[in-house]
């Protein structure tokens, strides 16, 4: 039995940025077809051991009743523009073991995003919850991708405020 679904699309953006969603906390939460990201915690990844708090509701699935939690994705590889890939750390100690990752490649009409869940590396006794998410829901995210970069994510109002000199408040 395969330990590893991908899916892939083809968007009509740079390979870049479609990388600075993907780095981006918010970005994950954005892109998220399954319905569990609810928010995210963090500054945008850069290098390997990088992490940012997702903040999960598992009831979006119907699968498991374990109602809002939080993990933490951990960074496991990261080249940019090219590729990311990370774990989860959450309530199972240790780590289930499983990585999620997005693979880009340069394409005359854009970039070429493959999506992928490998859980080849996960403890034996998870493996049979995998996989979590399907290949539709892959392909669902790699659509949310498209919408996201094409609107121009995270947009100025995304933004935290603060006050200008003047008083007024403006976009950072």
């Amino acid at each position: 039995m395969a330990e590893r679904i991908s899916a892939h699309r083809t968007l009509p953006a740079s390979p870049q940025a479609i990388f600075d969603v993907l780095a981006d906390p918010d970005g994950h939460v954005a892109i998220d077809s399954s319905g569990m990201l609810q928010g995210a915690s963090g500054a945008p990844v850069a290098r390997v051991g990088d992490a940012f708090v997702v903040h999960m509701d598992r009831e979006a699935l119907g699968d498991v009743p374990l109602g809002t939690y939080d993990v933490r994705v951990v960074i496991t590889r990261i080249r940019a523009p090219e590729h990311i890939e990370w774990t989860i750390e959450g309530t199972v100690k240790p780590p289930i073991g499983h990585v999620y990752g997005y693979e880009l490649a340069p394409h005359p009409d854009g970039t070429t995003v493959t999506s992928y869940c490998d859980w080849s590396g996960a403890a034996e006794e998870w493996k049979p919850i995998f996989p979590v998410i399907d290949e539709k829901a892959l392909r669902a995210s790699l659509g949310l991708l498209e919408r996201a970069v094409r609107r121009g994510y995270p947009t100025p109002a995304a933004r935290p405020l603060r006050a200008n000199s003047d008083g007024r408040r403006d976009q950072q």
